[in-house]
């Protein structure tokens, strides 16, 4: 972690002051099942608390740049800012998937390179330095990190079925809009989940990804298309 701290302080002025936030971040949850006797917790609640944190800050970002924004075309723009390819993307800006803690078995599998991990590590990171320091250092961080990117318009065009569905359902209407976990199969580092989608409880469809994210997005498109 010295490496990675270095990193967090020359780059980014981040010091921990809890290094337990920072190592849980990027401990994976194959990681924790190979070296029990560490005692250490795996990164994903605090990638849940990081995603919370980022769409507050995505959110907040974009009422305060874009003051004429609809509020429709601010839900797809923050969808495409958080989506997993782009958060992927800022975790491999960062240098984060240099110091992910995997288990042998998901580093075989190339974990290091796969959208859906580095997606988690970039909200655990957010969760962690939350948890560390508070909102504000976690805004500044993003200030240097996302927000210019987004001000160049890199993240404009989205194909978010999850927000195009709400759109559709909500037309006439609130209709209350769920997604749950039918299955999981596979090991840790080939996982596929299977998402359905339900409007006021009722089945529409189902679909498949190897992320609970896309899996929520194919499930979503699939009940767009019908």
């Amino acid at each position: 972690m010295d490496e990675l701290e270095a990193l967090l302080e020359s780059e980014y002025n981040i010091r921990f002051k809890n290094k337990k936030w920072l190592i849980e971040a990027f401990t994976h949850s194959s990681y924790v099942n190979e070296n029990r006797r560490e005692k250490v917790n795996c990164n994903e609640r605090l990638e849940y608390l990081g995603d919370a944190v980022l769409e507050l800050l995505v959110s907040d970002y974009l009422f305060q740049e874009y003051p004429n924004m609809p509020e429709g075309k601010m839900t797809r723009h923050r969808s495409a800012i958080v989506k997993e390819d782009s958060l992927a993307y800022f975790a491999k800006a960062c240098h984060f998937d240099q110091f992910i803690r995997l288990g042998k078995g998901e580093t075989k599998a190339g974990g290091q390179k796969r959208p859906a991990l580095l997606c988690d590590l970039f909200e655990a990171f957010l969760g962690a330095l939350y948890m560390d320091q508070g909102i504000e250092v976690v805004s500044h961080f993003l200030n240097i990190v996302m927000f210019p990117k987004v001000k160049e318009g890199n993240f404009e065009s989205s194909e978010d079925y999850k927000t195009r569905l709400q759109e559709k359902l909500q037309q006439n209407g609130d209709i209350k809009i769920e997604y749950r976990l039918v299955k999981e199969v596979g090991p840790a580092h080939n996982r596929i989940f299977t998402m359905a989608v339900y409007a006021d409880g009722d089945f529409i469809a189902q679909g498949q990804g190897r992320s609970k994210k896309q899996a929520e997005q194919e499930a979503a498109k699939a009940a767009y298309q019908q």
